[in-house]
């Protein structure tokens, strides 16, 4: 039996060539992410463009969403079938195509199909990218590669209402689609000739049923949470059947995934606790933070009065924040342990937020940006080094799988929040205004964009603002309870079973 060689000194530093690679993957990362968030501030311009109402022009969000909930489970084993490089190039060309396509789109109709094929295509670049990165990398530098890939989540954010406001309001909303074409031109060039060739490895049989179970149980339960919103309510049979259904295939899915040998999403992966730990928390926290999200622009546009553009910079101190932890937050989660990062990290999103929850129609800038900058820290230190402990304890070999499972929880638990926080705020609006809670955001924003009514409908609006964060703040608060789980000392990554044999 022999000893395994020790790992040099510097051997933790990124080195040259994985930093090449983690910029193709984070310019494939950022053209995704940057695309919806521009697509949220253009969606009232479309509305306008095409004639519409909001509820037909929600399926430009909607319909891409739901392409991404059925291409993800997917992407497991087409990494390991294709060997990874092959699966990424294939969905940036995708979405180059859906971008073009979408930017030529004649009516509202043509621009939903065209957004569907820009999310199978969108879909695939996160997980893909992952298992790039994370097998470029190595385990024992995850949490450095988790900070590298949080980059393209924070310019997104920050940049993407800027870049959305200018684009509509100074050149056209078609732009806002063409912009991912030299982009998407150059991810895919770069991504030919840098990203390495790996060999396709011996993969199983595809699971064409896991597939049908799924892909459709997912897409079914997000439009069905989706939907709620405009119909008012859970009640409503457009959103409790679909929801319904798809829950029961996820569950299908579940029961027979743990009895067959290759199951589409490896559900054995729960079995290593920091792997399940992680996700349970990070599910909470995607519900609780990405629905924070996305009522925070809605307050600056609708009870301050706020223009596009000035929206998206006033949402740049979070990002600013962001930017400074997590790249110590990555590497502090490989030196000292993820949870030791991640419990401080969700108390100080607690500070931040807790300063919306007393926001008001009046209350001051400075007050409110330095509410982001903290709630940005907290952020930093959160996020990517969950990812890290979730992918850290795992071989080489189950990295592609747990990325897609990962993938799936994040796309489903942000759908979720956002139609939860969308049904709470606009449930509190109609409250206000005494109107149905379908109509309580519209009607909100027909009274504060009246000059005449704009004052005395902000101060009642402030109050559905801050009780919607103050849920928001009542979730993130559970994350601490899977969060006190998590490793609390540096992971060693688990061997290869082939390394094992050798060694032997």
């Amino acid at each position: 039996m022999t000893t395994a060689e020790p790992r040099p000194a510097d051997s933790d530093k990124l080195d040259p060539m994985v930093l090449k690679i983690a910029g193709v993957v984070i310019l494939g990362a950022v053209m995704a992410i940057l695309d919806t968030t521009v697509v949220n501030v253009a969606l009232q311009a479309l509305t306008l463009e095409f004639k519409t109402s909001f509820d037909t022009i929600q399926w430009v969000v909607t319909g891409y969403m739901l392409a991404l909930a059925t291409v993800i489970p997917v992407t497991g084993w087409a990494c390991d079938r294709f060997g990874s490089k092959r699966p990424y190039m294939l969905s940036i060309a995708l979405f180059l195509l859906g971008s073009m396509l979408a930017g030529m789109a004649w009516n509202v109709e043509s621009l939903i199909v065209f957004r569907i094929l820009q999310g199978l295509g969108g879909g695939m670049l996160m997980p893909a990218g992952m298992t790039i990165m994370t097998r470029a990398a190595g385990p024992h530098r995850v949490g450095r590669v988790m900070a590298v890939l949080g980059v393209p989540m924070l310019l997104g954010p920050i940049g993407g209402p800027i870049l959305g406001g200018w684009l509509v309001d100074a050149v056209s909303w078609r732009w806002i689609f063409y912009i991912n074409v030299p982009i998407g031109i150059i991810a895919l060039l770069l991504a030919w000739r840098i990203l390495p060739k790996d060999d396709p490895r011996p993969a199983e049989k595809f699971d064409f049923l896991g597939m049908l179970m799924l892909s459709p149980g997912l897409a079914l339960l997000i439009f069905g949470v989706s939907k709620i919103p405009a119909e008012g309510g859970v009640s409503s049979l457009g959103v409790w059947l679909p929801a319904v259904v798809g829950i029961a295939l996820i569950v299908a899915f579940v029961l027979r995934s743990v009895r067959i040998e290759n199951p589409l999403v490896d559900l054995k992966l729960f079995k290593d606790r920091t792997f399940a730990v992680a996700m349970i928390t990070m599910t909470f926290f995607m519900v609780a933070f990405l629905g924070a999200m996305l009522v925070l622009p809605t307050y600056f546009l609708l009870v301050r009065g706020e223009s596009a553009l000035q929206a998206g910079l006033l949402l740049a101190p979070q990002g600013i924040g962001a930017m400074i932890t997590m790249p110590i937050g990555g590497r502090l989660a490989d030196k000292i342990g993820p949870g030791k990062v991640v419990l401080p990290g969700i108390v100080v999103i607690l500070a931040g937020l807790a300063v919306f929850t007393q926001v008001g129609a009046d209350t001051p800038y400075a007050v409110l940006l330095a509410g982001l900058f903290v709630m940005g820290l907290g952020m930093g230190a959160t996020m990517m080094p969950i990812n890290a402990a979730a992918l850290q304890t795992l071989t080489q070999r189950s990295v592609a799988r747990a990325s897609t499972a990962m993938n799936i929880v994040q796309q489903a638990a942000g759908g979720i929040g956002s139609a939860l926080m969308s049904i709470i705020l606009a449930s509190l609006l109609a409250a206000k205004f005494g109107v149905p809670t379908s109509q309580g955001q519209l009607t909100a924003t027909a009274l504060l964009t009246n000059p005449q009514t704009h004052e005395a409908a902000a101060g009642s609006s402030a109050g559905a603002f801050a009780t919607t964060f103050t849920w928001a703040l009542v979730l993130i608060a559970i994350c601490l309870v899977p969060a006190l789980f998590l490793p609390k000392k540096p992971v060693v990554p688990a061997e290869e079973p082939e390394a094992v044999a050798t060694a032997a």
